[in-house]
């Protein structure tokens, strides 16, 4: 019988370096494809595709269950190998690099053709892992794919464009021309948009791009493993219509998700952690939603994505109690702009435009003076306010709101244990960078409200809400929908909060132990 040996696992290595592109381990990519049904492996007519591969695991673990699920159909391995590779497992490189590092990993050769490839039927270099070098498609400076900008990614012939194939044309299925049974892949998460504001450089979410071209190609299977920020809407670039597919079409039947992304990917920290599903074309019914705390921490339940209709995947179950809870007392509030407390958060970049107010803007004066009379707000630091002071003419807009009382809070920032940088009264005749976000710049409140205001911020209950849909730095007025308006006449704490809602001990100690006090060192 013929030894199929492949190279030694330096994909566990590969998938632990620091990289623009996360690579997957081989573990991670077992995971995943344990979540396809088992009779899949016995299939010798059903074809796989990669149309992300980086270092080609998933070619090769694909390749090695199929290897062990045809033995009985396709006894000699020789022609078994043969068959597998030349027909049922296919792979699209995202960079020359990868393709080279797929070729190397699934055929153990330079070459798909080569003497020492596994495959010995192979009259192409390439095999089936394809790669080819496009171009970004600008129009009026920006890819009309991907959203790539034409000063950052129009680059010479020799450099490394990022257009992706796979998701940088109308029609996916002319790549292959063929249909596959499965696809998988890890894709890319990410692409540097450039500068379009005063801010430095952005970097916009692409993977859901990926998931909708595989879509296209009408698969019976799709998995890949992706950032979880989608779930909550707290990520930039993803359209609603998407995540309300996502949401709603009921085709995915198990999700397992990480709160912590190197629990998937050692060293490698992502904001709000990472997910894989499994989207079944003929499925419609509840999903099995697993979610991992941590290593010893794992929650379940089995229901549909949006049965409570908050548009947004609500991560743990004591979040779905104490929410249900608040519901009680303020029956839809989290539909209602009325009822929950981002109807009085401002949108960001209240004051500014793309040159006055911005983090780069320094013509403010340090000292107070009879033109100069408006306090100003700039610094980024949420440990230590700063103020500088301005003239009226240097506001662009919402002027009306410099001589109303308000709370101003940190637009970003904020540990997973504190949610949310430390809020602050600003007076009469205050104005900030954008910084900060302005609570109450719709109402009139007095300086006691506002005070009020703050002691409610500052409580745990009001910050575990909004850690429901705040899994990344950004603060945007989105993060509130879930924390209930208050009467602000009066001063708020926990306990108060506590026993309005009726959380039981359990609940409180939950909130106790992920939450944790905004004290005098996080000013």
């Amino acid at each position: 019988m013929t030894s199929i040996n492949y190279n030694p696992d330096v994909l566990l290595c590969l998938a632990n370096l620091s990289n623009d592109e996360v690579f997957t381990p081989p573990e991670l990519a077992n995971s995943i494809l344990d979540l396809l049904p088992k009779d899949i492996w016995k299939n010798k007519d059903a074809k796989f595709l990669d149309p992300v591969s980086k270092s080609g695991v998933f070619l090769r673990e694909i390749t090695k269950r199929l290897i062990v699920g045809l033995e009985d159909e396709i006894p000699d391995l020789q022609t078994r190998v043969n068959h597998i590779l030349k027909n049922q497992v296919f792979g699209i490189a995202i960079t020359e690099l990868t393709s080279l590092l797929s070729k190397r990993t699934l055929y153990c050769a330079k070459s798909a053709n080569s003497d020492k490839s596994i495959c010995n039927e192979f009259e192409n270099e390439d095999g089936n892992i394809r790669y080819k070098n496009i171009n970004h498609t600008f129009k009026s400076g920006k890819c009309e794919f991907c959203g790539a900008n034409e000063d950052v990614y129009s680059r010479d012939d020799d450099m490394e464009t990022h257009a992706y194939e796979f998701i940088h044309t109308n029609n996916p299925k002319e790549i292959f021309n063929m249909k596959f049974d499965v696809i998988v892949g890890n894709p890319p998460y990410q692409l540097n948009v450039g500068n379009t504001t005063g801010n430095s450089s952005k970097a916009k979410s692409i993977y859901h791009m990926f998931i909708e071209q595989a879509k296209k190609l009408n698969p019976r299977y799709l998995t890949m493993i992706v950032p979880s920020r989608w779930m909550t809407r707290s990520v930039e670039g993803i359209p609603d219509k998407w995540i309300d597919d996502m949401l709603n079409e009921n085709k995915i039947s198990v999700i397992y998700d990480f709160l912590n992304s190197q629990d998937c990917f050692p060293g490698v920290q992502i904001e709000g952690g990472v997910n894989y599903f499994l989207w079944d074309r003929d499925y419609k019914k509840e999903c099995r939603y697993i979610l991992n705390i941590n290593k010893d921490t794992i929650y379940e339940r089995v229901d549909f994505l949006n049965s409570n209709k908050t548009d947004i995947i609500i991560r743990d179950p004591f979040a779905i109690n104490i929410i249900e809870k608040v519901n009680i007392l303020n029956p839809n509030y989290i539909k209602n702009s009325e009822q929950n407390f981002s109807s009085i958060v401002s949108p960001k970049d209240f004051f500014t435009n793309k040159t006055l107010l911005t983090s780069s803007w320094k013509d403010y004066k340090k000292e107070e003076d009879m033109k100069h009379n408006i306090k100003y707000f700039l610094n980024k630091n949420i440990h230590k306010v700063e103020y500088g002071w301005i003239s009226l003419n240097n506001i662009p807009k919402n002027i009306e709101v410099v001589n109303i009382n308000k709370v101003y809070i940190p637009a970003a920032n904020g540990s997973s244990e504190i949610v949310l940088g430390k809020p602050f009264v600003g007076t009469k005749g205050s104005a900030c960078s954008q910084t900060y976000l302005i609570i109450g710049y719709n109402k009139n409140y007095s300086i006691d409200e506002c005070k009020n205001i703050v002691s409610y911020v500052k409580t745990k209950f009001f910050r575990f809400l909004v850690s429901i849909k705040k899994k990344t730095q950004n603060g945007a007025r989105g993060v509130y929908q879930f924390v209930p308006m208050q009467d602000f006449k009066e001063t708020w704490t926990d306990e108060k909060l506590y026993k309005k809602y009726g959380l039981s001990q359990e609940e409180i100690d939950f909130i106790e132990s992920m939450i944790r006090p905004m004290d005098s060192s996080d000013e």
